[in-house]
């Protein structure tokens, strides 16, 4: 089994680990100290964590990969407008990368300006993929991922509130997973150790499977989800989980169904928020579509607008939870 530093021998891959890693740990110190957050312009939190898991994943890319750029979910103006907020963002980078400055800091998070597209490579992050999860004390994710061409070809999700097992979540917590084309997904503990495969569950019978989707309202239809659910005979009830760690219980068999079914017209997935998710979960022997039944097309720019919804399976019967989700959503 490799170790950490080993993983699939693809130096790209461990150097995104590292950095999802460092984040990670950043982002654990800021919510054990009840971090307070700001609104952007669309309403959503934003918090320190953040700004400061930005600034730690776009630096250490910019001094491994100058040449690679990064479309990233934040920019820097409001610590620009803040000095107080700048002053403490700094401070958490600092924890993790103590000899950051506050012009690098900046500059590590404008770095995520690029438009992203289907040429050349670039990578895409979301340094705290469910910030309302963060607050509340619960689950979120740094998700990284690398697309070339407009393809993902590598994926890393920390997720450090993440019970190891599930089934028992009061038991140590915190992984990573990654996973590269073609070769396979793995989950390791966050504060180190050996990396095992992970695999989605086989689980045949349909009425068995497990559904997992959003816990905020907001960012899945659940009254349409629990339709699609009726309609395919499913006994479990829904676990709610924040973040694309919704992807990594799916990856691993925590849950074989992941649906985020959209809640108003026009909305447009961000490939930040599934690009990570995406590579996982294929590595992991599962499907990816959108409600259509269309791959997800990262090649688009910052946002997957060639695509409605989207639609994780173990791999089993994803025609037939397509043709569910489409009846429920009138598109069939």
């Amino acid at each position: 089994m490799p170790r950490e530093g080993e993983i699939m021998s693809n130096p790209m891959l461990s150097i995104a680990i590292q950095a999802v890693k460092e984040a990670s740990m950043l982002c654990s110190g800021v919510q054990a100290s009840i971090p307070a957050a700001i609104s952007k312009s669309d309403k959503s939190p934003v918090t320190v964590a953040d700004f400061g898991a930005q600034a730690v994943v776009g630096h250490l890319l910019e001094t491994a990969f100058p040449d690679i750029p990064l479309v990233g979910e934040e920019d820097a103006d409001a610590l620009r407008e803040n000095p107080d907020l700048l002053e403490k963002t700094l401070c958490a980078v600092r924890s993790r990368l103590p000899d950051m400055t506050a012009d690098e800091l900046l500059a590590a998070i404008d770095r995520g300006s690029h438009p992203g597209g289907g040429e050349g490579r670039h990578w895409t992050l979301d340094p705290i993929d469910g910030t309302k999860g963060f607050l509340r004390g619960d689950q979120y994710a740094v998700a990284l991922a690398l697309i070339e061409n407009g393809q993902v070809i590598l994926g890393v999700l920390g997720c450090p509130n993440l019970p190891l097992n599930l089934m028992e979540p009061v038991g140590e917590r915190g992984s990573i997973f990654a996973a590269a084309i073609g070769d396979g997904a793995v989950e390791m503990p966050l504060t180190g150790g050996e990396a095992r495969s992970v695999n989605v569950d086989r689980l045949r019978e349909l009425p068995r499977r497990r559904l997992c989707e959003s816990v905020e309202k907001a960012h899945t239809s659940q009254s349409d989800s629990a339709r699609v659910a009726e309609l395919l005979g499913l006994t479990a009830p829904p676990t709610r989980i924040d973040s694309q760690c919704k992807y990594a219980a799916v990856a691993r068999g925590d849950a074989e169904i992941y649906l985020r079914l959209p809640t108003r017209p026009g909305y447009v997935e961000k490939i930040w928020d599934h690009a990570a998710g995406y590579r996982v979960i294929l590595e992991a022997g599962g499907r990816v579509s959108d409600v259509n039944g269309k791959p997800l097309d990262f090649s688009r720019g910052r946002g997957l607008s060639g695509n409605l919804g989207v639609v994780v399976t173990n791999g089993l019967d994803h025609e037939r939870i397509i043709s569910a989700v489409q009846s429920v959503l009138g598109l069939s």
